[in-house]
């Protein structure tokens, strides 16, 4: 994959982890040539979305999710659906990897690396990536809390209770990723049921059923986390957080403020104050 089509800003530097984040233009819309990482990394996407291809097995990479790249495992990318993609990328010192994970969720060996390509996050985790993101940023945190903030997320990113993987047979697996796909194609578009499972070809009693059993969630509700995600990602871009909601589709400033809080705990306005310079 051409390297122009990404830009690479370092955050964080330590021995104990290193933090960047990765923006992609998305050129390549079809598979790319195989990659792989000298180490293992944990990508977070905060904005847009990619497919990730390791042999036979696809992952919708999108802000409900986090992404493991292996070491020296062989993946390709694509991005099928326009507009690029922004992740914060984690690397996290080997030994302290070691401690984080679950020993079920690795493979047998020294050189952590997992068992499957991705997990989802629960909503406190995307709360850690935008505070981490945006501070370092913005030169708001300094190392040790950054150190601390991005190994709290680790944590809670790898946690039984915090994340989910999907236990679906590959077929259904599949469905539920191109209803994402759909839905990451126009976040603020008030779609309905039927247009979705015509996007995906299936009836919307199935698609409700499937997604239900693949996300352990609605669908409608995976649609708001996606939106809300998004929200998080752009509160250090907006000074008017009316704009913002009515940009991400909702009806108005209380709809947005509210349906914030209830995900993340605290308004729109109460977090875009804990990002800004102290």
């Amino acid at each position: 994959m051409a390297i122009s089509q990404f830009t690479v800003q370092p955050l964080l530097d330590t021995d104990t982890v290193r933090v960047r984040d990765v923006v992609c233009s998305g050129q390549c819309r079809h598979r790319s040539e195989e990659e792989c990482t000298s180490a293992t990394h944990l990508v977070f996407p905060h904005r847009g979305v990619f497919v990730r291809h390791v042999g036979r097995n696809d992952a919708v990479a999108e802000a409900n999710q986090l992404l493991f790249f292996n070491v020296a495992e062989a993946y390709r990318i694509s991005h099928p659906v326009e507009g690029g993609d922004a992740c914060l990328d984690l690397v996290v010192e080997e030994a302290q990897l070691l401690e984080l994970a679950p020993k079920e969720q690795l493979r047998s060996g020294a050189t952590p690396a997992f068992r499957r390509q991705r997990r989802r996050i629960d909503p406190r985790a995307q709360a850690l990536v935008a505070l981490l993101r945006h501070s370092l940023s913005r030169n708001v945190a300094e190392t040790l809390e950054a150190e601390t903030l991005a190994l709290t997320l680790v944590r809670r990113s790898l946690g039984e209770r915090t994340s989910h993987v999907a236990g679906a047979s590959p077929g259904r697996q599949k469905l539920v990723d191109r209803a994402k796909l759909v839905l990451s194609s126009d976040l603020s578009r008030r779609w309905t049921l039927a247009e979705i499972a015509a996007e995906v070809g299936v009836s919307p009693v199935y698609l409700t059923q499937v997604f239900q059993q693949v996300e352990a969630m609605p669908l409608y509700r995976y649609h708001l986390r996606l939106r809300l995600a998004r929200a998080l990602d752009l509160l250090g871009c907006y000074d008017n957080l009316t704009t913002l909601g009515m940009d991400l589709g909702f009806s108005s400033h209380s709809h947005f403020s509210s349906a914030f809080r209830q995900v993340y705990g605290r308004t729109p306005a109460e977090f875009q104050r804990s990002i800004k310079p102290r």
